[in-house]
């Protein structure tokens, strides 16, 4: 498995400044890179969620060294404000949510988030529940399948993708990695050299929809940040430009709306290009701040 690096580390502790102290929340704790970081940093307590139970055993070996100090919940970030009322919590420090799929996800044999490999066609960050992408791909109609290819992946060749799926579904199941790719490779024209897999924007938008990745993310980003104390901080990373247009609409509310908050980041900070050297899945990540100014 490739080694976990996350993104974004140096911007992350600017603008939560653990290094005052107190309780702060990583909402998609993954293997607890970013949480370490905060906690070396001078974070006094922090709540980890993650709605993949193995990231969390990762986690939590990770994160062993201050094991008193760390609580690591299983479930979703848009349950936030349920695990903080759970525990009697009204206002927490510093919130940080990285909304990307970990390189553990990626890369461990059996998840299905990947083409690099045939393997069953899975996707659930929570394997306890819902359906796999396969369930999808097995019921889903042509004109669902078009429309959730391109609105979750760009992908302007999505009906003619969608009709190619279905119609290998009916001589045999599109179950696996390796023949969902090789459906969609044969699907889209070649026109030259090609600078992505032609598979790349149909395995992202099965991975969101299978997810529903962007299900509730702005009333999250209102929760996450009403949670906030006076002067507390809420960083947010995203991966692809859905989910950075919906983070940033909802900031720019919250700022506009006279509630006590106010953006950091007029535009995204990205990751620099030393960062992206030593670790390429920094390349489309951007991270959006925001401060709570008052009650």
């Amino acid at each position: 498995m490739t080694a976990h690096v996350p993104v974004m580390t140096a911007e992350v502790l600017q603008f939560l400044r653990p290094e005052r102290g107190g309780l702060f929340v990583d909402c998609t704790v993954g293997l607890g890179g970013h949480a370490r970081a905060l906690l070396e940093a001078g974070a006094t307590r922090l709540i980890g969620l993650d709605r993949d139970r193995d990231a969390l055993e990762l986690a939590r070996e990770t994160l062993a060294p201050w094991s008193d100090r760390v609580d690591l919940v299983h479930g979703d970030y848009r349950s936030l404000g349920t695990v903080l009322d759970s525990r009697h919590l009204d206002f927490v420090d510093g919130t940080l949510a990285d909304l990307g799929v970990s390189s553990m996800q990626f890369d461990a044999p059996g998840r299905g988030f990947s083409f690099q490999r045939d393997e069953p066609l899975d996707m659930r960050m929570d394997r306890s529940e819902g359906e796999t992408a396969a369930d999808l791909v097995a019921r889903a109609s042509e004109r669902d399948l078009a429309d959730a290819i391109f609105a979750y992946g760009e992908e302007r060749f999505s009906r003619r993708i969608a009709r190619s799926i279905v119609e290998a579904r009916s001589e045999s199941p599109v179950d696996t990695t390796g023949r969902l790719a090789a459906i969609v490779r044969r699907a889209v024209p070649r026109r030259g050299p090609m600078r992505i897999d032609p598979a790349t924007r149909t395995f992202q938008a099965l991975r969101i929809w299978v997810n529903r990745e962007l299900e509730g993310l702005d009333r999250f980003v209102e929760v996450a940040a009403k949670r906030l104390r006076v002067a507390a901080r809420l960083v947010v990373i995203t991966f692809h430009s859905l989910e950075d247009r919906i983070v940033k609409h909802t900031l720019r509310r919250l700022d506009r709306g006279g509630e006590g908050f106010r953006v950091l980041t007029k535009k995204p900070l990205i990751a620099s290009d030393e960062e992206v050297m030593r670790n390429p899945r920094a390349r489309s990540a951007k991270l959006r701040a925001a401060e709570r100014t008052g009650l």
